[in-house]
């Protein structure tokens, strides 16, 4: 490489170097931090009961904090909605590896798919808004994709091959029936509905399988 070529080269790099630091979010202060992750929970409670549409203020007010330090940590609702969106979806993924470290396959199966009734109902009251994200090519579904049904998937295979449930299952079926839940009726009594359903598919996926 001639000098000309290596200083080129070095400038690029020096360059892409700073674009990416840049890029980079700083770390936020410690109350900072707080008050973040505290107006996150908050708004996916809030999601979850009222729908896309709840009040950012009464969120703000909520979370102890003026909406002027909402919107300085979430400039657009759309931008909330996408932050709430990945903290459940992760929190979902996250719950499958926690509950089969402390639980039988099955039980930890079963306490899984109870957690899903929690997510479909925050995915539920974020539709509107999730819409707008996906029409705008938003980052967020390529970056999730998949996660959740391949939780499910090592949660299944781990119960199949335990014993606990029926060798025969799909692990994609399992999510089938389980994604049926999001389209029952938004009626008062639909968690509850939801979680009994958990409950019989469990019976199902449990019939016919010994324990080993």
């Amino acid at each position: 490489m001639s000098t000309v070529e290596k200083k080129l080269d070095d400038q690029q790099t020096t360059t892409a170097q700073g674009a990416r630091e840049a890029a980079a979010p700083k770390p936020l202060r410690a109350d900072a931090q707080r008050n973040r992750d505290r107006l996150v929970e908050v708004a996916a409670t809030a999601f979850a009961k009222q729908g896309v549409d709840a009040s950012l203020e009464e969120i703000a007010r909520q979370a102890g904090v003026g909406i002027g330090t909402l919107y300085r940590h979430f400039p657009t609702r759309e931008h909330l909605v996408e932050v709430v969106y990945r903290r459940e979806v992760e929190a979902l993924c996250a719950a499958a590896d926690d509950l089969a470290s402390h639980h039988s396959a099955d039980m930890a199966l079963e306490q899984w798919m109870q957690r899903f009734v929690d997510y479909i109902a925050t995915k539920r009251g974020l539709a509107a808004s999730l819409r707008i994200l996906f029409n705008t090519n938003s980052a967020v579904f390529s970056d999730l994709s998949g996660r959740v049904s391949l939780a499910l998937r090592q949660l299944v295979e781990a119960a199949a091959a335990e014993g606990s449930i029926r060798g025969d299952v799909d692990a994609s079926d399992v999510l089938h029936a389980l994604g049926g839940i999001y389209s029952a009726p938004d009626t008062k009594d639909w968690r509850d509905r939801s979680r009994r359903l958990v409950k019989l598919l469990m019976d199902g996926l449990r019939f016919g399988a010994g324990k080993r």
